[in-house]
């Protein structure tokens, strides 16, 4: 869950930006020169505007460092690869809501907002696919379609590996998460 509410951080940031009421989209920001003439910017929302980011940005970031942390446990051996695009369309849907007149003001569109990503959430888990976040782009991992050895029986299987950097033929420790294989170098 933290890693789909962390891949909505650009998200809440555009919400953020539309919480700006317009009457302060043109006013001076304080400078050195001007003291007396200072106009802060303020939104009309900022417990959920800035909460939302926070939230996002907080679980942006405990998803990287958990995927850093991830236990490798045991040895496969891969013998192809092949980089598969990753699943943008269900990010999309809620970007393209934010722009359709949702705003924080109106209590009945966030909350029906709120259902479709609770919604969103439970198709995208259920249906194996929570690790193609296409924000764990930004952090260099990629997703691949890779045929490997897999136990001590070497049994041959073809799957899909997520790896931070070029997954390459050779040996690699592994764990296998939600139908996905994570994989770093031996």
């Amino acid at each position: 869950m933290v890693l789909f509410i962390g891949s909505y951080f650009p998200l809440a940031v555009i919400m953020l930006v539309q919480d700006i009421p317009k009457k302060y989209l043109g006013a001076p920001f304080c400078g050195m020169a001007s003291r007396s003439n200072c106009t802060f910017q303020i939104f009309e929302h900022p417990c959920l505007a800035l909460g939302s980011v926070l939230l996002t940005g907080v679980s942006l970031l405990f998803t990287h460092w958990s995927l850093q942390r991830i236990k490798l446990r045991f040895d496969v051996e891969v013998i192809e690869t092949k980089s598969i695009p990753n699943d943008l369309i269900n990010y999309v849907f809620p970007y393209i809501v934010s722009f359709m007149g949702l705003s924080y003001g109106d209590s009945g569109k966030t909350m029906g907002f709120v259902v479709f990503l609770i919604v969103l959430f439970v198709i995208t888990y259920r249906s194996g696919q929570i690790v193609m976040n296409p924000l764990l782009i930004i952090f260099g991992w990629r997703i691949y379609e890779a045929k490997m050895v897999i136990g001590q029986n070497k049994e041959v299987r073809i799957t899909r590996v997520l790896k931070q950097g070029k997954l390459l033929p050779g040996k690699q420790r592994a764990e296998e998460v939600q139908d996905f294989y994570f994989t770093g170098n031996p």
